[in-house]
């Protein structure tokens, strides 16, 4: 795994506008990168994939495990919401995708930061943005991604066996311009496996009270939903009170609140202590001693309410509004550090298999909304 200074595509914003990618700065700060990109071999990308592969199948275990022993107070959960989170893991409510946050230099052992596995955004640059960036600058060579093949064959196997499966609406926040192209993509992937896809922003799918359904603006029932949109929030809002009554399938379903839940650090850690691709977690700092440890909000997001201590002195700390939910605390793990940039990992799954990568970079040892997307290919 290595840094490379290279040149820009020529024409490299039309290019990237032509793919529908218009959020490539975020206020005035660059957010796509085209004068670097990291090359990796091919023994490096499998370390990668089978490191992921593991960690999803960890995840599902402490799933099973919250669900078993009802879990849900270490991690900041209502009961009430918990049973609902129980129902949907015992029906075993389908889902799409994640990704895993790694650490990972090309020498030590890929490690787990945390999974972003009910609301994971940088989908698209990872899947067509740096796609079609490979295949301008280095068609000779390989990337780890075939992120876009593993979606389409995702939604075909959720039309085995479902009575109308075939219409699909999908939906975010708006105006948020990289969750709406993040949606629209998923849609345009499961447009392409058969599905009549509607978009439309959360805030305007409607509740039919005679009929127990939500329903979109033209009356239309809504049987799948895929939502950008995370479980925590939903469940606060009016909506929430909907959502069983409903009978809808949500995508992700309701059992990725637990796998997007900081607090599941600890548990994986307690399950599986001295992982080799786990960093040490608790929901106390005392454990760690004197070691480098970063704070955690629970359901934390875009590098929000980070501090990173060490050596009796803050390293490093991020504003933000989750402080609210309570912390747990993860052993500090350095970073891969390529020419004064600390580069992070994203390791996306759909399903059950890890199918691709993007990689985010920053001078920072936050990585966070604001942070580089910056290609990749390997040899």
């Amino acid at each position: 795994m290595e840094r490379l200074s290279i040149e820009p595509r020529p024409n490299w914003t039309k290019d990237i506008e032509t793919l529908g990618f218009d959020f490539y700065t975020q206020d005035g700060v660059p957010y796509w990168g085209e004068d670097a990109c990291y090359r990796f071999t091919a023994a490096e990308v499998d370390i990668i994939e089978e490191a992921a592969n593991k960690l999803h199948k960890l995840c599902l275990h402490a799933v099973q495990q919250i669900v078993e022993m009802r879990l849900y107070p270490l991690l900041g959960i209502d009961p009430e919401i918990g049973r609902l989170i129980s129902e949907s893991w015992e029906r075993r409510e389908p889902a799409v995708y994640g990704r895993f946050d790694l650490i990972y230099d090309g020498t030590t052992t890929p490690k787990l930061l945390e999974y972003n596995a009910d609301t994971p955004t940088s989908l698209f640059e990872a899947s067509i943005v740096q796609w079609n960036w490979r295949e301008q600058r280095f068609p000779k060579a390989d990337q780890f991604n075939s992120i876009h093949e593993s979606l389409v064959s995702r939604w075909r196997s959720f039309l085995v066996g479902r009575r109308n499966a075939d219409r699909l609406h999908v939906t975010c926040a708006t105006p948020m311009p990289e969750d709406e192209t993040t949606v629209q993509y998923i849609g345009a992937t499961a447009q392409e496996a058969g599905y009549r896809v509607k978009f439309l922003p959360i805030q305007e799918i409607g509740w039919d009270e005679g009929r127990n359904l939500f329903v979109d603006l033209d009356g239309e029932p809504i049987r799948i939903l895929f939502k950008l949109y995370p479980w925590e929030w939903i469940m606060r809002e009016d909506f929430g009170a909907n959502v069983k009554p409903s009978g809808a399938l949500f995508l992700e379903p309701m059992w990725k609140m637990l796998l997007a839940n900081k607090g599941l650090l600890p548990i994986l850690w307690d399950m599986f202590p001295e992982h080799e691709n786990l960093l040490p977690a608790y929901r106390e700092p005392e454990p760690l001693g004197n070691a480098a440890v970063v704070r955690k909000p629970l359901l934390g997001r875009e590098g929000a309410n980070i501090r990173i201590t060490g050596d009796g002195k803050t390293l490093a700390e991020t504003a933000g509004t989750y402080a609210d939910s309570g912390f747990i605390y993860q052993a500090f793990a350095r970073p891969g550090y390529f020419d004064g940039h600390y580069a992070n990992i994203g390791a996306w799954m759909v399903h059950d298999a890890c199918c691709g990568m993007g990689i985010r970079e920053d001078r920072s040892l936050v990585i966070s909304n604001q942070s580089r997307f910056v290609p990749h290919f390997f040899e």
